[in-house]
């Protein structure tokens, strides 16, 4: 992927990863388009970065998708870059009364959602690359985040697959993998422990710079290249019986 002159659509681009990105990709000569359903936060980040192209939409709905590819269909159909970063993140047991109702809010979200804007995006002629985020939970679940976890093992078999599929349609596709980053993911405070994501994106930056197609950070990196007795004992101790 070129690092600059791209016109990019990143989900969920006005918080956490996705300002980080924003910021960088605007550094780097870009034209960035972010998307989410906060409305002032969104006008937040336009006030931030002036050239900042903002649009209000529900990614759950999957109407609000069809309308979102077809505003950028009309209104900016030069956009070669899509970037899947919105995802939602549930602390919580099975045992929960709750627990379906906000599984589906994360399966829609975190899977639905993307799978659905790839199959939409690569009718526009235009587009080169497609970046999905997943993360290091993909190789070794955390069990206060059951359906989270899953839904990044998902996305990440997902691109690979994808990677494969558009091959003949000339569309690079990257994985970008965090690991656990101090951002309010989950909840407040709940991350604070964690890297700060501006070190995640110099870090990513870096590896695009390279070529490279699966960008990884910190331990995201050491559980993408584990053998089965390494994601074990990770998972061991992400996980001790109380």
């Amino acid at each position: 992927m070129k690092i600059s002159n791209n016109k990019i659509l990143i989900t969920g681009g006005a918080s956490g990863i996705g300002l980080g990105l924003t910021q960088r990709f605007i550094e780097e000569k870009n034209t960035v388009v972010i998307c989410g359903r906060r409305e002032e936060l969104l006008h937040q980040v336009a006030q931030q970065f002036p050239g900042v192209i903002t649009h209000t939409c529900d990614l759950s709905v999957a109407e609000e998708r069809i309308a979102l590819y077809e505003w950028i269909a009309k209104e900016h159909p030069d956009l070669n870059v899509l970037i899947n970063n919105a995802g939602i993140q549930q602390w919580m047991s099975i045992t929960d009364d709750d627990f379906f109702s906000r599984s589906q809010e994360e399966i829609i979200t975190n899977v639905e959602a993307p799978v659905h804007l790839c199959n939409l995006f690569i009718e526009l002629n235009s587009l080169d690359t497609i970046i999905n985020v997943t993360s290091g939970l993909s190789f070794v679940p955390l069990t206060k985040t059951p359906v989270y976890s899953a839904t990044k093992a998902f996305m990440h078999s997902f691109t690979i697959s994808l990677r494969h599929l558009l091959k003949d349609k000339n569309i690079e596709v990257i994985e970008m993998i965090p690991p656990a980053l101090n951002t309010d993911l989950g909840g407040k405070g709940i991350h604070d422990f964690a890297p700060p994501v501006s070190h995640f994106i110099v870090s990513v930056f870096e590896q695009l710079k390279q070529g490279k197609d699966v960008l990884t950070f910190g331990m995201s990196e050491s559980m993408s290249k584990a053998g089965s007795a390494e994601l074990h004992m990770a998972f061991e101790r992400m996980n001790p019986i109380t």
